[in-house]
């Protein structure tokens, strides 16, 4: 007899599925028979789980997410490092993983901010909320750095946390549209001097 696979893991399962076909194709030009296609689910059992494909993209937004805090949280509390290295490993990895042409590592903040905060106001909300606390988690790095020495005093965090992410933003769009890391990179020596680091 074939084990019953338990709700959680069939939801995550379509979930990591979706997300990795949503990050290279965006959440409008993917229709739910692709994603029911890839991840071997019928139509009923995902409504099941999702109920519309609108809740099905809060949803997507929520998991991703989490998964990125933790990611974030790890990066930015790793031992023996400063808080100003703590930093800068975290905006290393952003170039590196959003200069790859591997759809699996791509920030969905990135791929579908501009695509569905017209579209859906949950999503948009979600959005709002996720990246607000990337932001802060960002800010307090900052202030660790500050706490160490590894940063200057005067720095204030809260801005410049906000700074930073929208930079980062504006360059992982601009990689897209010039298919071409540079912008990545300049955003790389621009923090570094906002950060008031030398240059690398």
């Amino acid at each position: 007899m074939k084990p019953k696979v338990k709700t959680n893991d069939m939801r995550n399962h379509i979930l990591e599925t979706a997300q990795e076909i949503i990050s290279g194709k965006g959440f409008s030009a993917v229709g739910l028979n692709e994603i029911l296609k890839a991840s071997g689910v019928p139509k009923g059992s995902f409504y099941h789980y999702f109920g519309s494909k609108e809740i099905f993209g809060e949803e997507l937004l929520k998991n991703y997410f989490s998964i990125y805090y933790l990611s974030l949280e790890e990066q930015l509390s790793q031992p023996n490092l400063s808080g100003a290295e703590r930093l800068m490993g975290y905006w290393e990895a952003w170039l590196e993983t959003q200069s790859s042409c591997d759809p699996k590592g791509k920030c969905l903040a990135v791929k579908l901010a501009a695509e569905v905060s017209d579209l859906s106001e949950p999503m948009r909300t979600v959005l709002q909320q996720s990246t607000n606390q990337v932001i802060e988690r960002l800010a307090q790095a900052i202030e660790d750095g500050i706490a160490d020495g590894s940063l200057a005093a005067h720095l204030k965090a809260k801005t410049l946390a906000m700074t930073l992410y929208q930079l980062w933003l504006g360059a992982s769009l601009l990689a897209k549209i010039t298919r071409d890391r540079n912008p990545l990179e300049s955003a790389l020596d621009a923090t570094r001097g906002l950060l008031g680091l030398p240059p690398s």
